[in-house]
């Protein structure tokens, strides 16, 4: 696979190097699967990629404008363990470890290594190559969980000063790394101002939502934030994310269903406000991505609004079709894309959702449930043409990618 690096903080003239893949080590088996399944012969973009922000806070210090919130920062980043800072982002309760059978594996050391790249940069670009993915798009980890932060002011500074930090500290190193930035959706004046400051920043192809959050998306404040995003042709991802914490699971007694439901939970309720309230109809142009929830949920979404709507459709004047055409139209991303007992009932729901051109491959690397490209290219219902159309080339299209340096 070759690689287009640029070096330096700011882009430089590129030049590119040979990276092979390695068999061995972390992701052995992953390289092993790319070269057996020959995924150098497809565009593979992987629609969420993680990294652990969390563990390295401090290289958000110097973005943080607000100067009270910068030292609080600072100080709190002191006295918390492994970077982590409780003030910042808010606790976490869970069992994703399994009491230690299931591993995770966390970002690189911090600093800075391989000639001059950042950490993150050379971490992505190593599992890249191994699992044979030619584009990427990062994300946060804990910072997904910045919606439920009681102070908005917070919220703000961290989300803002990670688009600092990722547009101009990671994001120039290598054009094959891509982001959606995350908004801070608390506060709809800072989320449109967003847009409008980080649209045109290199590497920035949409922009996200962090679905864990108790604000209603379809309030009038939201208006000028989806009028600015559908006015520079970005999309909106929503991105799935669990709270054990939250009244709506706090009943659980294992993390096991916690992680079953919680992922699609929110998005089916950010959804539902969305199509409802007529949000698709008002702004046609803008692209909606909902991601990290696998597809099983949808028909159950489509079917069941339907169903209410042809029976109360006075409570949804602004529809001019029925709610599962909407959804058909929206993006999804494909991990976790669960586990059946053979593959007709995942067949229908593809069917249903018009996977060959709304379905995006998504890895979730570095998560334990991760899933490989090759999970997609062993589903023997789909055409060659709709394996290529998910892999690559409906996240080509919609985030307006560049050919890879193999011409694809």
């Amino acid at each position: 696979m070759l690689v287009s690096i640029t070096t330096g903080t700011h882009r430089q003239e590129s030049h590119t190097i040979e990276e092979p893949v390695r068999p061995e080590g972390i992701l052995a088996n992953a390289a092993r699967e790319a070269l057996r399944y020959k995924l150098s012969d497809y565009l593979v973009v992987d629609c969420d990629a993680h990294h652990y922000e969390g563990l390295a806070l401090a290289n958000l210090v110097p973005f943080v404008d607000h100067p009270t919130i910068r030292r609080r920062l600072e100080s709190s980043l002191k006295r918390s363990a492994a970077g982590r800072s409780a003030n910042f982002l808010p606790t976490v309760v869970g069992n994703q470890e399994v009491a230690g059978r299931l591993r995770r594996h966390h970002a690189a050391p911090e600093g800075v290594v391989d000639d001059g790249v950042p950490a993150e940069v050379a971490r992505f670009r190593y599992a890249m190559r191994q699992m044979g993915v030619d584009y990427a798009l990062m994300y946060p980890t804990n910072m997904l969980h910045i919606g439920m932060h009681p102070e908005v002011e917070v919220e703000v500074a961290v989300t803002w000063a990670y688009a600092r930090w990722i547009t101009e500290c990671v994001l120039p190193f290598d054009p094959s790394i891509k982001t959606l930035l995350l908004l801070p959706f608390n506060d709809a004046k800072a989320s449109a101002r967003m847009v409008e400051e980080f649209a045109e920043r290199p590497g920035v192809v949409g922009f996200m939502v962090s679905s864990l959050r108790d604000q209603p998306v379809h309030h009038n404040k939201y208006m000028k934030v989806y009028a600015a995003l559908e006015e520079r042709g970005m999309p909106l991802a929503f991105h799935g994310v669990t709270d054990w914490q939250h009244p709506t699971q706090r009943l659980f007694n294992r993390f096991l269903s916690v992680h079953a439901l919680g992922f699609p939970l929110y998005n089916i309720i950010h959804m539902m406000n969305l199509v409802v309230n007529g949000i698709p109809q008002r702004f046609p142009r803008l692209r909606f991505i909902w991601m990290e929830c696998g597809v099983c949920w949808l028909p159950f979404v489509m079917y069941r609004l339907d169903n209410e709507y042809m029976m109360r459709s006075s409570e949804a004047p602004l529809l001019e079709k029925k709610p599962s055409e909407y959804i058909r139209e929206f993006y999804f991303t494909s991990q976790p894309l669960e586990a059946t007992d053979g593959h007709d009932h995942l067949a229908a729901i593809f069917d249903m959702i018009q996977a060959e051109t709304q379905l995006l491959y998504a890895s979730d690397y570095p998560h334990w449930d991760f899933d490989l490209p090759t999970r997609i290219l062993k589903l023997p219902f789909l055409s060659d043409s709709a394996k290529r159309r998910i892999l690559g080339e409906n996240a080509r299209g919609l985030f307006r990618l560049e050919p890879d340096q193999q011409g694809r």
